[in-house]
């Protein structure tokens, strides 16, 4: 036994590559800029209506942009599978701390991700008029932080940059949320704040494990450590409640609609294009790399959640009379195809899971721009109340068309091809026994067949439905304005493009997860194996032990 475990732990490292150094901060300037940039804006000259500091935060989320536009194409190579864009700085060297950051494929789309929907959430808020200074402080903050969650390459770090991106959005939703912003930002508050102490447990436990000494929260060194299993799956059990939350998976989910229900479109885009990949994103991350002896174990939960969301939120997203809750839901079925393809252990079922976090981002944030566009028309979010406006706004319904045909998988789109390569992935993934995955992609497409029936019956109620002749007299149905039209079609071209041509996307994450699941398929190998001495010295059943792994 003792053996094995050295063994495993030799082949463990050598699949963790050494970091690439920096031959710039390009990370650290496109954490720290947006950061600095809102600490200006209370300084900035303003009569009162906003418009200076609204031009003043889209130019600064632009130049984010372009930040790590550029981080990607000078210093990133995606056929390499270990960290680059590497720095680490000492900062508090008595307690462990360090700044250090650096991008794999696991983080750098995501943070091409995050400042590319920020950039576009700022040009959704320029209608914002009350308070508009404290609104663009606290997105240019949250970029800043959302940055920093998939680029710090500090578990300690990782807690903080988690922990601030909270605030942001409790005070959105506070503020400037609708009628029950008290409740939906108290909420949201008790559930993510509440759930991250077990990422702060975990860390320390991990950080700590070795004893005596300074500890060490790099995300290196702790995959290189030689956690006992029964340690793994207590830390494992708590992150996985953490990033349930922020998934989310049901039923960790009840924050997200009530969140949703209350939210501005510009917070709308934020939380459904950015904020939920960070569960995705920290499942892989520490989870599936950090911790793969009881990743392994897990794995078959994961799968199971992941249907649960499929099925559940769908029925539920078909029941909503409400279209931000309608959509709300809808994004929590298809954050189950996540999970089921971070519970696989095939390159292609994995590589889906990325790619369906990236594809969800860009139509999670336009179907939620869309619905704030439309409230904003006919001050009402109920289906019942919105008939027949389509006459009055053909290019909002080409365009609420388009993104719905996004979301419900249409073929050359993006979702499509993400949803096929969890499926495809998970069914050929040997792993598992086949009864187990055919009932899973039986259940599975249940949702899948859902998704078209309630998203194609909301367009039909909204736009050509019995006409309410009274929200026709009173609102102002104006058709789609071109700030409007551009952030949709900014969102719709990689939607497209990744549709058709998914290479340009995977490329870019494909090494890193090839590495990951050599990694976690080790840990199967090695839990069979253990299983296999146990029952070769207890003369137990092969049946009764080997079932909990692989079903």
């Amino acid at each position: 036994m003792e053996f094995a475990l050295n063994t495993s732990l030799n082949l463990g490292t050598m699949l963790i590559p050494e970091p690439i150094q920096a031959d710039f901060p390009w990370l650290s300037l496109s954490i720290l800029f947006p950061i600095v940039g809102a600490l200006i804006v209370p300084f900035i000259p303003d009569k009162g209506e906003g418009k200076e500091v609204r031009w003043y935060a889209l130019i600064i989320s632009l130049i984010t942009f372009l930040i790590t536009v550029a981080a990607y194409f000078k210093g990133f190579d995606p056929s390499l599978e270990g960290l680059q864009l590497y720095e680490k700085v000492s900062w508090l060297p008595d307690l462990g701390l360090t700044w250090s950051v650096g991008a794999d494929g696991l983080s750098m789309p995501l943070i091409l991700l995050t400042s590319f929907i920020t950039s576009l959430a700022v040009l959704a808020a320029w209608p914002v008029s009350y308070k508009p200074k404290l609104f663009f402080f606290l997105i240019l903050a949250m970029d800043g932080g959302q940055i920093a969650v998939f680029a710090v390459q500090d578990m300690l770090l990782f807690f903080l940059a988690w922990e601030l991106e909270l605030f942001p959005v409790y005070l959105f939703l506070a503020i400037w949320g609708g009628k029950k912003r008290q409740y939906a930002a108290t909420k949201f508050i008790i559930y993510t704040a509440g759930s991250s102490v077990f990422i702060l447990l975990a860390g320390l436990a991990m950080g700590f494990f070795q004893g005596g000494g300074i500890p060490d929260f790099g995300y290196t060194h702790l995959a290189q450590q030689d956690f006992g299993r029964g340690f793994q799956l207590l830390c494992y059990s708590g992150l996985l409640i953490a990033f349930g939350v922020k998934l989310p998976i049901v039923p960790l989910h009840t924050w997200l609609p009530d969140a949703h229900g209350e939210a501005t479109a510009p917070v709308h885009m934020l939380l459904a294009g950015i904020l939920l990949k960070m569960g995705g994103y920290a499942l892989l991350r520490f989870n599936a790399q950090l911790l793969p002896d009881a990743h392994a174990q897990f794995a078959p939960l994961l799968i199971v959640l992941g249907v649960v969301n499929i099925i559940y939120a769908a029925l539920t997203s078909f029941a909503q009379r409400n279209l931000k809750r309608k959509i709300a839901y809808s994004s929590i079925s298809h954050m189950g195809f996540v999970l089921i393809g971070i519970g696989s252990f095939s390159s292609l079922g994995t590589s889906g899971a990325m790619l369906q976090m990236v594809s969800h981002g860009l139509i999670g944030a336009s179907l939620f721009f869309l619905v704030g566009a439309t409230y904003d028309r006919t001050h009402t979010l109920q289906l019942d109340e919105m008939g027949g406006i389509g006459q009055n706004m053909r290019i909002m319904f080409a365009l609420w068309t388009a993104c719905a045909f996004a979301s419900l998988a249409l073929p050359g789109m993006s979702g499509f091809i993400s949803e096929l390569m969890v499926f495809v992935g998970f069914v050929t993934d040997e792993v598992y026994t086949l009864p187990f995955r055919i009932v899973v992609a039986s259940l599975a497409a249940i949702g899948v067949i859902l998704t078209p029936i309630y998203l194609l019956s909301m367009l039909r109620e909204i736009f050509f439905g019995k006409e309410n002749a009274k929200l026709i007299s009173k609102a102002k149905l104006v058709d789609a304005e071109p700030r409007e039209i551009y952030i949709i079609a900014c969102l719709l071209v990689p939607i497209i493009g990744i549709g058709l041509y998914p290479k340009i996307m995977t490329d870019t994450y494909i090494s890193s997860i090839d590495g990951l699941v050599k990694r976690d398929l080790l840990a199967v190998e090695r839990i069979r194996s253990d299983r296999a001495t146990i029952m070769s010295n207890t003369s137990l059943s092969i049946g009764t032990l080997e079932a909990p792994l692989l079903d």
